[in-house]
């Protein structure tokens, strides 16, 4: 099982060091978001300073842009970092895509599966097909000439992931996505009841086995000997947590396991601002759940007993701060990765 750490926006210098720093201390790769800052630059520093890391998108908004800009993207990532990238796409919700983005957004799922096979398409067009796609919400077919069409290269299978939770995305991802990249807010009740039964029927509707899907999870994972080290940690899973879990859609997370009525709560907890009054909902009981909290000679085999049967690969979601800020910290997180990859 690998390793990674989850970064958000920062400056590519601080993204080359850091990079050089996970390398060295044992991690797989890097996975980055996009919020407010679009990925593909870091991941080009990052892969600069780090030739062993490997990278990924998660996620890129897919319908922020075309198929074929987030093709080409993929395209020139996978040759330059000698295909240590994978591409992972998501959704987003509505008000993004729409009111920032300005661009068109529902049925969400129909439009995914659209756009994965616009996006394939242009990846077969690439390596000399003609490019010709008809689908719902994407038509392509303008031929590409040289100087239009990407230069070939070794690397060109390209994994495509995608974020789902619910029933209708999962088994889309199970029918056409490499991997899918699961939300931060789960537990494993969840990923045993519900993700995988969908990505199953999903890949057997397609006629490919759930073992092509790879799982790639990031963790709430808090590391600390002492109650003390351990509270910074804890108090950030709490608000990403009570921040998650007052989407509606998410309620389900909660109610699964007897904890009926809470993303109502911290729903209406966020619309008066109480952001305190949020973290302080999601109890101890919770987090054994959500979060996995262990000394430092236990963390390891916590996050092997709870994720070694399902995950290709596990996400540091809280830890990149942190590493910056303490080196001690990340030699301390690269011993657990070492130790997890050795397994």
């Amino acid at each position: 099982m690998k390793m990674d750490v989850m970064l958000g926006p920062r400056t590519w210098a601080r993204t080359a060091d850091l990079a050089r720093d996970l390398e060295r201390n044992g991690f797989s790769g890097m996975v980055f978001t996009e919020t407010s800052q679009a990925p593909w630059m870091n991941i080009a520093a990052a892969a600069m300073a780090a030739p062993t890391l490997e990278f990924s998108t998660g996620i890129s908004v897919a319908f922020a842009r075309s198929p074929m800009v987030s093709a080409c993207l993929a395209w020139e990532l996978a040759e330059n970092t000698g295909g240590r990238f994978r591409l992972g796409l998501g959704s987003q919700v509505r008000a993004h895509v729409e009111r920032r983005f300005g661009m068109p957004y529902e049925p969400a799922a129909a439009r995914m599966r659209d756009y994965l096979g616009a996006l394939q398409a242009c990846l077969r067009a690439f390596r000399g097909d003609k490019l010709s796609y008809q689908g719902r919400f994407y038509q392509l077919s303008m031929q590409l000439p040289k100087g239009w069409a990407p230069t070939r290269h070794d690397h060109e299978d390209i994994r495509i992931d995608i974020s789902a939770v619910g029933p209708v995305m999962t088994r889309l991802a199970g029918e056409l996505a490499d991997g899918i990249h699961v939300h931060p807010l789960h537990s494993m009740h969840y990923i045993q009841e519900r993700l995988l039964p969908s990505v199953a029927a999903g890949a057997t509707a397609a006629g490919r086995s759930p073992s092509d899907v790879d799982l790639i999870i990031p963790v709430f994972a808090i590391a600390g000997d002492t109650a003390q080290e351990r509270a910074p940690m804890l108090a950030a899973a709490k608000a990403q947590i009570a921040f998650y879990g007052s989407t509606r859609n998410y309620a389900f997370q909660f109610e699964d396991l007897g904890f009926d009525g809470v993303s109502e709560k911290l729903n209406e907890r966020l619309k008066a601002g109480d952001l305190a009054g949020m973290s302080e909902l999601i109890t101890d009981e919770m987090l054994d759940h959500y979060a996995v909290v262990a000394t430092w000679d236990e963390i390891g085999d916590a996050l092997l007993a709870r994720y070694r049967d399902t995950a290709a690969r596990v996400v540091l979601y809280l830890a990149a701060e942190g590493f910056e800020q303490d080196p001690k910290m990340l030699a301390r997180w690269g011993e657990v990765a070492r130790a997890v990859k050795d397994d």
